[in-house]
């Protein structure tokens, strides 16, 4: 009677931690998943914010160009009569009511601000994703560790869990925002 208890009892113990380990793999695959999900989420992140920092940093380049190059155009065409500098005073005071609407618009617009905007978004978004890649990696090196560790290899081997793949990017993730 005795030795029915102590097999019963065995079978018990054996068969929570079976349940307790394939639990635990399935815990751990979903966190694969998920961070598997954080990569794409970071990745899309790059995307969506770079290239919309990237036009609006173009479109202001090519503004303050354009008004350059018109100051520039105004103060080459200038002869020495009366009448030509009062039309280039006037093409000035123009342009510059124009530059002053935009700068009421947006007060702190500056190409040079706007790179180093840029710059900053590319760093955040870049440390963002590698943090995303590094979590995955890390979960996925948790899982394989279980899988092979004996006596979990038994559970694994029994519920056919296989080892997962560390991250590597398509070629077309691995691709980053180009600037044109």
């Amino acid at each position: 009677m005795e030795f029915l208890y102590l097999g019963l009892g065995i079978v018990v113990v054996v068969g929570l931690w079976f349940v307790s380990t394939m639990n635990r793999f399935r815990v751990l695959q979903v966190k694969i998943n998920e961070a598997l999900s954080g990569i794409d989420v970071a990745l899309t992140k790059r995307f969506d914010v770079l290239t919309k920092m990237w036009d609006l940093v173009k479109k202001y380049m090519e503004f303050e160009q354009s008004t350059l190059e018109k100051v520039v155009k105004l103060r080459q065409t200038a002869k020495a009569t009366v009448s030509d500098q009062q039309e280039l005073n006037n093409g000035l005071n123009e342009m510059a009511s124009q530059l002053n609407v935009v700068l009421e618009q947006y007060p702190e617009l500056r190409a040079t601000e706007n790179m180093q905007e840029l710059q900053r978004s590319v760093r955040d978004v870049e440390e963002h994703l590698q943090a995303a890649r590094r979590l995955f990696n890390s979960n996925v090196s948790i899982y394989n560790q279980s899988i092979v560790v004996f006596p979990n290899s038994l559970v694994a081997s029994a519920i056919q869990a296989t080892k997962s793949e560390f991250f590597e990017a398509d070629s077309d993730k691995r691709t980053d925002v180009t600037f044109n």
